[in-house]
């Protein structure tokens, strides 16, 4: 219990960045399931109101709001399923990295921009 030798164990960075990653995927495909059940819910829900109590009974307008709501899942399918997949943790990351050396690359050009406007040597001379 008090042993000096105690095993830990523990996930290397890589290892639990990729655990972080499947349970976003899980979690943004859970939240997916549950919208089709909304969606599906509501759907019905909609056509029930229009026909069967007949609330706005002479125009069919149910459809234009499951249409509208059909968009919108799809929208979130093509979100989860294709634009994750491309524009995941990997592309966030070099996309961060892309920018990190762009903005190095800009420091350095203003740097050598300032050594060759003002250098040193003169700034040191004027003090003297």
């Amino acid at each position: 219990m008090f042993s000096k030798n105690k095993k830990t164990s523990s996930l290397d960075i890589e290892q639990h960045e990729l655990l972080e990653n499947a349970q976003t995927r899980i979690k943004q495909k859970k939240r997916l399931y549950t919208h089709f059940v909304i969606f599906l819910i509501g759907s019905v829900f909609l056509i029930l109101v229009n026909k069967i109590l007949k609330y706005g009974e002479e125009y069919d307008w149910f459809l234009w709001c499951i249409t509208f709501w059909a968009f919108l899942f799809a929208i979130h399918i093509f979100n989860v399923l294709f634009t994750q997949k491309f524009m995941g943790k990997d592309w966030e990351r070099q996309q961060r990295e892309k920018l990190v050396s762009k903005q190095k690359k800009r420091i350095l050009e203003i740097q050598k921009e300032i050594e060759t406007e003002f250098p040193l040597h003169n700034i040191n001379k004027k003090k003297e």
